[in-house]
């Protein structure tokens, strides 16, 4: 175990021995505590839980009284978090929730017994408690059964399930995907059924799911169960649009603009969620732009792809940088093609952006998900390591002082000679600050362009 692991799980060890007091803390008050949700689940299935939550017979009043920090987050429905160090531990009181109307929230809660509790929650595999001190489970759900089947089922009735928060159709696919579990058949139809009801959930909200969809290593089985059960369409409908548009079989011999996405979001190692976002998004200007009386050209699929991808961005709520980055890189996701012929200029300025390895890295994930021609790849990535940082982004001999000084007024004009010499100096024409002061000196003397 190295010391990244020893640390992560000194970690888990002290979240888990922290719940654990709690639980301790509450029954010796004579209140009911145990584990509850994914937590529980994670256990069974010997994965490490990302936190831990606990339900209890103790009022909130009562858990308040019990524990020196707390935080009020849904005192309402019976949930306060307890703080311990730097952890919070959500403390519910076991309940039975009333009607949903804003597919959400429910109009009021009961306090309730355990098994009335567990009845009101998503999928059996997240409906069970787990005592820690006796070392029991509690399944009134059928949870344990599911989990040794691998199936993501709702408890109950799954459109009611689903019609109590609509998020929970997407949080269905995360599971399976992430699990690799499947959905059971009854609870996929619902997906099915109620799928354009997804429209009703607050991007931020959708955001969140599909993050966890995209991040995940079989990102590809999450994107095509999602578009099995209808809900592709409605919150990616541009990539949903990539479904049977043709490509010419030379430069993809993969299939159409859908299968070359999915294989190309297959390929990715741990990427962030705008990097994956920006494979997914690369060529959803192609539908838009398909032209099949020019053997399957999509001209200017890259700009038309660059919008569609910022109003994709303000429906999910993303955030300015995230969507900047996602866009510049749909934009740009074609530039490395035409590496080899660039000034030498235009290259380092290329080479120096902030964004070269995300491109680099879209263009050979591109490549590979098509011809599999990595030749401009290779060239891109063999000149950028044969390059000094100071060769690709030099100290300019130049500065606005210096124009001045040679009678230049501030200004654009300004702005265009100190980039022509400074392109001159990338380009290598230059060698010195006495020639960019006689090349600045014949660009200011010629007359100015309208």
């Amino acid at each position: 175990m190295n010391d990244e692991e020893q640390v992560a799980h000194s970690q888990a060890f002290f979240k888990y021995d922290s719940a654990l007091m709690i639980i301790r803390a509450l029954r010796q008050k004579g209140h009911v505590a145990l584990l509850a949700g994914g937590c529980v689940r994670d256990i069974l299935l010997k994965r490490r839980p990302k936190d831990y939550d606990v339900v209890t017979s103790a009022r909130p009043d009562q858990v308040k009284a019990l524990f020196e920090r707390t935080v009020d987050v849904g005192e309402k429905f019976g949930v306060i978090k307890v703080l311990i160090a730097s952890l919070e531990f959500e403390v519910a009181t076991f309940r039975s929730d009333e009607d949903y109307r804003d597919g959400r929230h429910p109009q009021g809660v009961r306090f309730a017994r355990d098994r009335e509790d567990a009845m009101r929650r998503d999928f059996t595999v997240n409906g069970m408690f787990y005592d820690p001190v006796e070392g029991k489970v509690v399944d009134h759900v059928g949870g344990r059964l599911d989990l040794d089947r691998r199936l993501i089922r709702a408890i109950g009735d799954p459109n009611k399930r689903f019609g109590e928060d609509y998020l929970r159709m997407l949080r269905a696919i995360r599971f399976a995907e992430t699990l690799q579990f499947t959905i059971e058949s009854e609870t996929f139809q619902a997906v099915r059924l109620n799928a354009e009801k997804i429209t009703s959930i607050s991007g931020e909200r959708i955001r969140e799911e599909l993050e966890g969809i995209l991040v995940d290593q079989n990102r590809r089985m999450g994107l095509e169960m999602l578009d099995d059960g209808g809900l592709l369409v409605h919150i990616l409908p541009e990539v949903a649009a990539c479904k049977g548009v043709r490509q010419g079989k030379l430069l993809h011999p993969e299939g159409d603009v859908w299968q070359h996405t999915l294989l190309a979001v297959s390929m990715l190692e741990e990427p962030s969620f705008e990097f994956t976002m920006a494979v997914l998004l690369h060529d959803i200007g192609k539908p838009p732009t398909a032209d099949s009386g020019r053997e399957r050209l999509f001209l200017d699929h890259e700009r038309v792809g660059e919008q569609m991808s910022r109003r994709i961005a303000e429906r999910l709520k993303l955030s300015k940088r995230e969507t900047d980055t996602i866009a510049f890189l749909v934009r740009h996701h074609m530039i490395l093609k035409d590496v080899a012929r660039m000034k030498k200029s235009t290259m380092k300025r290329l080479f120096a952006h902030e964004f070269f390895e995300q491109l680099a890295e879209l263009h050979r994930i591109d490549a590979m998900a098509s011809n599999r021609d990595l030749s401009n790849y290779d060239f891109a990535v063999n000149a950028r390591s044969s390059l000094s940082e100071e060769a690709i982004k030099p100290k300019p001999f130049l500065n606005g002082e210096d124009l001045a000084a040679l009678g230049v007024e501030r200004g654009p004009r300004m702005g265009r000679i100190l980039r022509l010499v400074y392109n001159a100096q990338l380009d290598e024409e230059i060698a010195s600050r006495e020639e960019a002061l006689a090349l600045a000196g014949k660009l200011a003397a010629e007359p100015p362009t309208e």
